[in-house]
């Protein structure tokens, strides 16, 4: 049985950390694998913490990942990265927002830049990631998403090879 992949993502209310856990959830489930997820608020309607661990795999148990077994680190606001650093393992991938400063059109849609971002470690059928974007937001947000989705995956692939 192979291990499962620990993704937390973090960030300050209100800036989609939850919306991006959720679309995550969703891709993985519709590629079959077994999730489990959970989510800490704290004060987010005030911009306050927040978090979401996401585990995937073929038989997970618990939502909850321990300090320092994460392999992803997803941060959308830098100032969370000292607060949530200790939850990566050693060798783990730190995706934050700072990759793709400058080059998102619409800010709104970093969660799902960032989701882009993480598509490229993951081998789940882009259609999936495309499906579950499409499903998350109203139709006239659709192509932005796509586009903020595609930068982030560009960039992400293109840091891998660098």
């Amino acid at each position: 049985m192979s291990k499962p992949i620990n993704i937390v993502f973090a960030g300050l209310g209100g800036h989609g950390v939850i919306k991006a856990s959720d679309i995550f959830a969703q891709v993985a489930f519709q590629a079959g694998k077994d999730v489990k997820k959970s989510e800490v608020h704290g004060m987010s309607q005030r911009g306050g913490s927040v978090s979401s661990d996401v585990r995937i795999g073929e038989n997970i148990q618990s939502p909850m990942i321990p300090d320092g077994e994460s392999d992803f680190l997803i941060v959308l606001s830098e100032d969370q990265i000292p607060n949530n650093k200790h939850r990566l393992k050693e060798g783990g991938v730190l995706i934050t927002s700072e990759v793709l400063t400058g080059k998102l059109k619409v800010k709104k849609s970093l969660n799902v830049a960032l989701l882009g971002c993480l598509s490229s470690y993951l081998d789940i059928d882009e259609e999936i990631w495309l499906s579950e974007i499409k499903k998350s937001f109203p139709e006239n947000m659709y192509d932005k998403n796509v586009e903020s989705f595609t930068i982030g995956k560009t960039v992400a692939q293109e840091t891998q090879t660098a």
